[in-house]
């Protein structure tokens, strides 16, 4: 066919075409005549869509015929280049054939159920909208690290934004970087001064933290401009929300905003955390509007919906979590309740102050009856935080008893009360202006009790001094004073409180110190014969930190024993101290407040007390998670200390008790109902605690709350079993072997480390630079070329290659070592990026060209062509579900498979006939679409169906769902309308008009609407054609032309031979041996023993008196990656039959052969591996 410019009429099926579309060489599929003038083309695009144009007479001035779909490839590529593109190609897209690709690249260890989180529930899901929700400890960072990169290893992630509180951004940059090789960078505020204009779309992968953006109307305008591709959350409880009136208007906070920009702007959207319901399902049911608002659409009202959040969250519960032997992956933990008698000094001083605190609350309500509720809500937030530290500690009520004293006389003299006339009764009695005195100061509320505790680790050291200044200036100055009188007597009475707390502090009497003091006596001053035990003390304020701090230190003797965490500890002395603790056996207690409840792992420890039980019960489990963590090994031990006598006491240990008692019938699992929001008559702990506080003192009252919480937690274990019954796949034990065995076929199938190495090698060498050898298994690189630099810098500016490496590894093992750095070059690692895309800008010809290889190792009987085929499926939205790798071999038939047949070619030889060998090349015009067509049925049709088996029934439940939902929803907005309509009528002013109402009905409706024809759309799965993207000749080594090896007649028969040799001496092991087909290069046979261990086997067959034996490239990379797990098994096959063939195993084979792509195989000798074999073993 004619190559160069073209006439209309020439124009032809089969014909590849440049000009035609920007950028591309399409090929023509059809051809049809428009006039005289022009014609329709009906043409197919690199990437496989099939698309039309009108040519006319003038457009054929800028194509050109450049070849024809079927005309013949030469063959005549260096095959070193074929081979080295062919693995930067396979190397680029190794998630699309290894099932596991970031796993294999990452320095963990993964968990069964992190496995099945990942591979199972989320990688599936197009688009992902995913809370996962498993217990804390659980390492939901490495399963968000895992989805991450296997996400970008799939070339589906450009973009990646991660939202976490601002304590733990640190720790995200640095788990991504050290155990996933992830180069993401933490927005600062220089980055976003120095930004040239929207800094969200300057870096491209981002960590923020959440109230940095939340709180920043130019930063969330500047994220509703950039789409991302992933979006993670983490601690997503913070973006709550809730309902405020009848007509379900939404009180949103700036941080749930935050989640629904996210919602919108990114493709797959993650939310993480160990506490998704905080009691009130209608909230809960609000929160997951983030992950499809259409499903839970309004105000949840249980007798018209549902709950079902089957596809959309995963909860597990530490109970549940099995390693993969199959044992609980958590230790047991056990929790004690301590109850304490206060002394006669302090049930005086408790008893006052909360007559103090009750009277108060009093008063605000009734301000509140007058209009005023944000001063009541500020009263009622200052005194609850009061009532809070009266049972913290003596030191802590004493000092915020002055501070309020201090704060309410400094605004008494402010408002013109001089000393004499605080002397004189007659003076009082004139209302004051509240606003005047106020002086701009904050507002709080009960909900806010949440945000003041969230603040230690959730900003930075500035913002979380403003906002504790800020609070603090509420408790220590609202007051529901309305006169000049009213505040002067508070402050009278609050100076007797003041006085009597001192008084109680200065005898040193203190019942609650007395507990923990016999308990740190007990658990470390005994000697337990196990070395220094640690334990953790959480208290919730500062000034019990203090306080405890210099009486511990007296008790045990040296102050360098306690350390101490709390929310004004900056994340490196953080880290310091979490280092002390865990590696200084001097370091035996940690005091902390909640600031250490996120973000650091302590399980060095496994004692804890709660020294102040939170309010918020959630924050018990949130606290005991950071020692019953993976990696804990000893039972866990929590003391729950509960003054008695007390009405939040009481509470307490009702609360405790109950949980007790029914806890030992479920394994300890009632910390769920605890941890996962138990609601008590449809209200939160923490008003159930104001309400004893109120109105303990009624018998009634103290009988219903016990009623309350005993429902409650009977109701949320219920609760617990439901959910299990609902979504047992979801809750049920781990099938540990199902994912053991999906771990050894993605272990069999992955990139081996040894692969990556050998193409580092020969693409550094290509470009003048090498590999320098270190320690065993690492290397310096002392010069990074210039080109790779500028290419690392054009993929991701956030990520500059250095000058140079000082240690680099390729195995994850050889890569963790804390007295050095090393780098671990893996998928997703810049370096290799970079060299990928080298690689593939100059060797591109050599793909396209093609190259003749030889096969030495019996994969073909025949010359054959291999394809390297892309193949890719599409929903109904054009979002991609699945991309695949297939290798077809064509000859006289095609076969498919997964693992690229070229690792064990070899480039011909001197005496072989080379390029030459491309006239052995099978004839036949229909090539193409013969391998194009194998691929499909074996390839596509298979994972079509798969997909479609998976895709359809989530669909189907969403479809069911989302209709229920909005239909609910339109027939209320239309009875609602109907009924404002009736009240018109009637000359009432309805609360809504009727055509407010008709409005909201109609928008639903349009949703409804819009939504199934998304929901059809994911149905509708088509695949792009199969893309070829490189092809090779392979030629049997007996066609080659060259010299034919000494000793290799009957060849077939030899290899026959030494493989059923092989398979009866692992039989007689007690293995279950499988022999694998020739297209399944590295080894030849995979055999496992009664506990599932596996073990791979390469089988190399020699008649008596053969000197040598062919190993390739790709065999000894293989076994070198697999270590211990492999097996070179050598078998002397005898003239006189199969009964005197010998067998002997060789242990590390190949260690002392160090892979490179440049030598494609090895002739070594026989006698020296045979001396070093042994019996088979």
């Amino acid at each position: 066919m004619r190559v160069g410019p073209v006439r209309l009429g020439d124009i032809a099926a089969g014909m590849q075409l440049a000009g035609l579309v920007s950028g591309e060489v399409v090929e023509v599929l059809a051809v049809c005549p428009v006039g005289e003038s022009a014609c329709e083309v009906v043409f197919r695009e690199s990437a496989g869509t099939i698309d039309t144009r009108v040519v006319s007479d003038e457009d054929l001035r800028r194509i050109q015929v450049v070849g024809a779909a079927e005309s013949q490839v030469p063959y005549d590529a260096d095959p070193r280049d074929f081979m080295l593109a062919a693995e930067a190609l396979r190397i680029k897209y190794a998630a699309l054939y290894d099932p596991m690709a970031a796993v294999s690249s990452s320095d963990i260890e993964p968990l069964p159920h992190q496995i099945r989180a990942v591979y199972e529930h989320m990688l599936p899901q197009v688009p992902l909208r995913f809370l996962l929700a498993d217990d804390p400890g659980a390492g939901k960072t490495i399963m968000a690290g895992l989805y991450l990169k296997e996400m970008m290893l799939r070339s589906d992630c450009e973009r990646a934004v991660i939202v976490a509180p601002g304590g733990l951004v640190d720790q995200w940059h640095d788990e991504l970087h050290t155990k996933f090789g992830l180069a993401f960078e933490v927005l600062t505020p220089l980055m976003v001064d120095s930004a040239q204009g929207n800094v969200f779309e300057e870096h491209p992968y981002l960590i923020v933290r959440m109230d940095q953006v939340s709180r920043s109307d130019a930063l969330m305008d500047q994220l509703r401009a950039v789409h991302w591709d992933v979006a993670v959350v983490d601690e997503a409880h913070r973006m709550s929300a809730h309902y405020t009136s009848w007509n379900a208007e939404v009180k949103t906070t700036r941080r749930f905003s935050l989640g629904r920009v996210l919602s919108r702007q990114a493709q797959h959207l993650l939310l993480m955390t160990a506490t998704p319901h905080a009691g009130k399902e209608e909230d809960f049911q609000l929160f997951l509007t983030l992950l499809d608002r259409d499903r839970f659409e309004g105000r949840f009202r249980s007798q018209h919906h549902r709950t079902d959040t089957q596809g959309l969250m995963r909860r597990m519960v530490k109970e549940d979590l099995l390693t993969f032997e199959g044992k609980p992956l958590f230790p047991e933990r056990r929790a004690y309740t301590v109850g304490y008698a206060l002394s006669d000094a302090e049930q005086e001083l408790y008893d006052r102050v909360t007559e103090y605190v009750r009277t108060e609350m009093g008063r605000a309500d009734r301000i509140g009856e007058q209009g005023q509720s944000r001063r009541r809500n500020s009263v009622g937030f200052a005194l609850t935080v009061l009532q809070r530290r009266l049972a913290s500690s003596p030191e802590a009520i004493t000092r915020s008893l002055e501070r309020r004293v201090e704060r309410l006389g400094q605004r008494l003299h402010d408002i013109g009360v001089s000393r004499a006339e605080f002397q004189d009764s007659g003076a009082f009695g004139h209302p004051f202006d509240h606003a005047v005195v106020l002086g701009g100061q904050a507002d709080a509320t009960l909900e806010d009790l949440d945000d003041f505790d969230d603040a230690e680790g959730d900003m930075s050291e500035a913002e979380r001094a403003r906002f504790e200044e800020r609070m603090e200036q509420v408790v220590d100055s609202a007051t529901a004073a309305l006169t000049k009188e009213e505040l002067a007597r508070e402050i009278c009475a609050l100076r007797e409180l003041v006085a009597l707390a001192k008084k109680v502090r200065n005898t040193g009497e203190d019942r609650k110190w007395n507990e923990l003091r016999q308990i740190l006596s007990d658990q470390l001053l005994t000697d337990s014969g196990e070395g220094p035990r640690k334990i953790i003390v959480f208290t919730e304020h500062r000034d019990t930190i203090d306080y405890l701090q210099r009486r511990i230190a007296v008790h045990v003797g040296r102050p360098e024993a306690v350390a101490v965490i709390h929310g004004g500890t900056s994340r490196a002395a953080r880290l310091q101290v979490r280092e002390q603790f865990t590696h200084n056996p001097s370091v035996r207690v940690l005091l902390a407040t909640d600031a250490a409840g996120e973000g650091l792992n302590l399980q060095r420890a496994h004692l804890m007390v709660n020294y102040d039980l939170p309010w918020n019960p959630n924050r018990i489990e949130q606290r005991f998670g950071r020692i019953h963590r993976i990696g804990q090994t000893e039972v866990c031990h929590l003391w729950n200390l509960v003054a008695q006598g007390t009405r939040e006491g009481d509470v307490f240990r009702t609360l405790l008790t109950k949980i007790d008692q029914m806890g030992r019938a479920y394994r300890g699992k009632l910390f769920h109902v605890l941890g996962g929001g138990t609601i008590f008559d449809n209200k939160p702990l923490r008003e159930l605690l104001v309400q004893a506080i109120r109105y303990g003192d009624d018998p009634r009252v103290r009988a219903s709350l016990d009623k309350v919480i005993d429902e409650s937690v009977s109701q949320g274990l219920d609760a617990l079993v439901e959910e299990r019954a609902l979504v047992p796949d979801m809750f049920s034990a781990m099938d540990v072997e199902s994912v053991r065995l999906r771990m050894e076929h993605a272990r069999a199938r992955r990139l081996q480390p040894g692969y990556i190495e050998a193409f580092t090698r020969a693409a550094l060498a290509r470009l003048g630079a090498r590999l320098e050898a270190r320690e065993a298994g690492r290397f310096e690189i002392t010069r990074v070329p210039q080109r790779l630099v500028r290419a690392a810098r054009a993929a991701n500016p956030g990520a500059p290659l250095p000058s140079g490496y000082e240690r680099v590894a390729f195995d994850p093992a050889r890569a963790s070592d804390p007295a050095r750095r090393v780098s671990l070059i893996a998928l997703g690692h810049p370096l290799l990026e970079a060299l990928i895309a080298v690689t593939l800008e100059d060797l591109a010809g050599a793909l396209e060209r093609g190259a003749v290889l030889v096969d030495r190792s019996g994969i073909v009987s025949e010359p054959s062509v291999l394809g390297i085929v892309e193949e890719t499926i599409t929903d109904g939205a054009r979002r991609v579900v699945s991309r695949h790798f297939d290798y077809v071999l064509s000859g006289t038939a095609e076969t498919v498979g997964e693992v690229p047949p070229y690792l064990d070619c070899d480039a011909s030889r001197p005496d072989e006939a080379g390029t030459a060998l491309a006239e052995l090349a099978p004839n036949g015009a229909d090539r193409v679409e013969r391998m194009r067509a194998a691929a499909y049925e074996a390839g596509v049709r298979p994972r079509m169906e798969e997909i479609h088996a998976r895709r359809d029934v989530e669909i189907s439940r969403t479809r069911t769902q989302v209709d229920e939902r909005l239909s609910a929803e339109i027939q209320l907005w239309y009875e609602r309308a109907a009924l404002a309509h009736d009240e018109e009528l009637a000359g009432r002013g309805p609360r809504i008009s009727s055509t407010q109402a008709q409005r909201r009905a109609r928008e639903l409706e349009e949703r409804l609407e819009r939504r199934m024809a998304e929901l059809d759309a994911a149905t509708a799965l088509s695949a792009k054609p199969p893309r070829i993207r490189a092809r090779a000749l392979i030629v049997p080594e007996v066609q080659a032309g060259g010299e034919p090896a000494l000793f290799a007649r009957d060849t077939a028969e030899v290899d026959r031979r030494a493989v059923a040799a092989v398979m009866a001496v692992e039989r007689a092991l007690g293995r279950s041996p499988q022999e694998m087909s020739h297209s399944n290069p590295g080894f030849d046979i995979s055999s496992t023993d009664g506990a599932g261990n596996r073990v791979f086997i390469e089988v190399k067959g020699r008649i008596e008196g053969a000197p040598t034996f062919t190993v390739t490239a790709n065999e000894v990379a293989f076994a070198r990656t697999q270590a211990g797990r492999h097996r070179l098994a050598l078998v002397s096959v005898s003239p006189l039959g199969a009964a005197h063939d010998r067998v002997r195993y060789v242990r590390d084979a190949f260690a002392h052969i160090d892979p490179t792509v440049t030598t494609l195989s090895y002739n070594e000798r026989w006698n020296k591996y045979w001396q070093r074999g042994t019996a088979p073993f």
